[in-house]
């Protein structure tokens, strides 16, 4: 038994190591609304001190896929800036590095004009380090998964394409994702990108299969793809919209379930595509054993590592003790003379005397001043809360102060909004 697990080990490494794994990292993420003004969605930060776009990356390196590119367009500069401090210590010559690809206009002087152009675009690149496989990965997904099952299986059914998908309710499918028909071979006969009804799953009713915007290609049939598309000049250029439901009938595409390898259950994956969805991923991670371990030292989440002092809560008095609970606390915070509860605090963060935090996301160089308070808040990286400021317990108070509250009572403040016109790109 374990030759034969050393055998199927050693044909995965042959099969990442012939692949060169895509980054689609050019999205705005529009329903995030001012928290995406001026970074792109991959550049946001997640989890007390990584961003989005480390989760792919990260997932690439311990699976053993160690050839990466990743295609930047929308407002980059964060993006890039996070990439060359934080993954440029990973190159290796021409086995191992991580690219950045933003739109150049190399082909016909147009910027990236969807996800299929973006890679259409950058053929010339992609031929120049001959991959037997490309892994096209979303940069917008918050999850761990080990692409080296999602390569094999891929090779083992010999596909010409291959999707990774989740089971997600229906209703939170309904126009936000990319869904897909299988038959009994998980070979897709049907694609839907957003469709307001989604279909269900046999025998699962109120669950559809969802693509995870993942997916591995023979290279030389996308080139084909890719070429096809590019000169269809109806196509959006588009995966999900134009170039998936166009191959599905005349070749093998086959959906791979993401699941547990230890339970065989639902894997973790998180779209954090809206205000509601990106606070209430963040708020999972103070819970005591919440889905996502980042503190797994097997499957570890690279990122840059900003310099700064270990976090510090100072004075213990009765009406005024520096303290956090169910919480998430990042370097070089100062909790001082403050309360916070179930609450993330990105970096260098810093809470004044009586202060008050409660079921809140602070993202870096957040400032909260003596006595304010806040409650089921987003305060964007830079803010400077004023002294005596409350927000999230009055919505209406709120709104006329020009903050965004969803509807399901979630505040967020930027910078912009408290008249500190930062016009950041951290």
């Amino acid at each position: 038994m374990d030759s034969l697990n050393n055998g199927y080990s050693r044909n995965v490494s042959l099969l990442t190591r012939d692949t060169l794994a895509l980054v689609l990292a050019g999205g705005r993420g529009s329903r995030l609304y001012e928290l995406t003004d001026w970074r792109a969605k991959p550049a946001l930060y997640f989890g007390g001190k990584y961003r989005i776009v480390d989760f792919p990356l990260s997932n690439c390196i311990n699976s053993g896929v160690r050839r990466m590119g990743v295609l930047t367009q929308y407002k980059a500069h964060s993006l890039i800036r996070h990439l060359v401090h934080g993954w440029s210590w990973f190159q290796a010559g021409g086995r191992e590095f991580v690219e950045i690809l933003p739109a150049s206009q190399r082909v016909g002087g147009e910027w990236y004009r969807g996800t299929a152009d973006a890679v259409y675009q950058n053929l010339d690149i992609i031929r120049t380090h001959s991959p037997r496989f490309v892994l096209v990965l979303s940069g917008d997904h918050v999850y761990k998964m080990d692409y080296g099952p999602f390569l094999a299986i891929h090779n083992e059914t010999k596909a010409d394409m291959s999707v990774s998908c989740v089971e997600v309710p229906c209703d939170e499918a309904a126009g936000q994702l990319g869904v897909m028909t299988v038959d009994e071979n998980n070979r897709v006969i049907a694609f839907d990108e957003k469709p307001e009804k989604p279909n269900s799953i046999p025998g699962k009713p109120g669950f559809c299969l969802a693509s995870m915007g993942n997916y591995v290609f023979n290279t030389e049939f996308l080139y084909e793809q890719l070429i096809k598309d590019a000169d269809t000049k109806e196509s959006q250029h588009d995966f999900g919209k134009n170039l998936i439901p166009a191959i599905i009938k005349d070749y093998r595409v086959y959906a791979y379930p993401f699941r547990d390898p230890q339970t065989g259950k639902q894997a973790y994956w998180r779209d954090v595509g809206t205000l509601d969805a990106y606070w209430e991923a963040n708020m999972e991670l103070v819970s005591v054993t919440p889905q996502l371990n980042l503190y797994d030292t097997q499957w570890p989440v690279f990122t840059h590592q900003t310099q700064a002092p270990p976090a510090k809560f100072v004075f213990d008095e009765d009406d005024r003790r520096g303290m956090a609970t169910q919480s998430m606390v990042s370097g070089g915070c100062v909790v001082s003379g403050s309360t916070v509860k179930n609450s993330l605090l990105f970096s260098r963060c810093k809470t004044n005397a009586h202060a008050k935090i409660s079921d809140s996301v602070l993202l870096p160089d957040v400032v909260i001043g003596e006595k304010a308070r806040l409650k089921r808040c987003i305060i964007d990286s830079g803010s400077i809360i004023k002294d005596g400021m409350v927000i999230g317990e009055d919505h209406d108070l709120d709104r006329e102060r020009g903050f965004r509250v969803t509807e399901s009572g979630l505040t967020l403040v930027t910078p912009d909004m408290l008249d500190q016109q930062l016009h950041h790109t951290r």
